[in-house]
């Protein structure tokens, strides 16, 4: 990473999940990225670990810009207090306006919307339309059976190792937060960080 990295996209659940430890870790990471000046972009919800994120990025004194498509804003998900609320004709607007919004990408616990936004990022940058930094926190070892499918997918043929390069792994906020400020990574040829 050549430069220190000022405004993020975190992508993670619109549902609290199972365990409240998944709340805590988006809590952390939202006042980590207020607390250091890293502006948060996100998906613009004002429920689950989308809401905790950006309400912990602005009570830490972070700008927070959210992007969503209409269709959610008018079943009123959409966060009212955040610096910035856009509001797009569609999810393909959004993913892509995120995009461009951001240097970096963190993911956190979530679902089928998440590991959507995961795959195609990684994916875009596997085809060489980014090279931007993309970081799971694999918080409680959440992210182990999504790293076991990548070994699969590469294990059958499909995908060649190299594609575990695409992407990083952390397990704390404090190891995040190096990666962000350009802290030089080491890591195994044979896979990302898993802590």
């Amino acid at each position: 990473m050549s430069q220190v990295i000022k405004s993020v996209c975190v992508y993670c659940g619109a549902s609290t999940g199972a365990s409240p430890t998944f709340l805590k870790i988006a809590t952390d990471v939202g006042r980590a990225l207020g607390e250091n000046g890293i502006r948060l972009i996100y998906g613009g919800g004002g429920i689950g670990l989308m809401g905790a994120v950006a309400d912990a990025t602005l009570a830490a004194g972070g700008q927070v810009v959210g992007v969503i498509p209409e269709h959610l804003q008018q079943a009123e998900l959409g966060h009212r207090g955040l610096t910035e609320l856009k509001i797009v004709d569609s999810m393909h607007t959004r993913k892509r306006m995120m995009f461009d919004l951001s240097q970096a990408f963190i993911v956190l616990p979530g679902g089928m919307g998440t590991l959507d936004e995961t795959f195609e990022i990684i994916t875009w940058r596997q085809l060489g339309m980014h090279d931007k930094p993309i970081i799971l926190v694999n918080h409680d070892d959440y992210w182990d059976p999504f790293l076991d499918l990548v070994d699969h997918v590469i294990d059958n043929g499909f995908a060649r190792s190299a594609t575990r390069q695409l992407f990083s792994v952390v397990g704390s906020v404090g190891r995040l937060l190096d990666m962000l400020e350009g802290e030089p990574q080491t890591r195994e040829p044979s896979y990302p960080e898993r802590i």
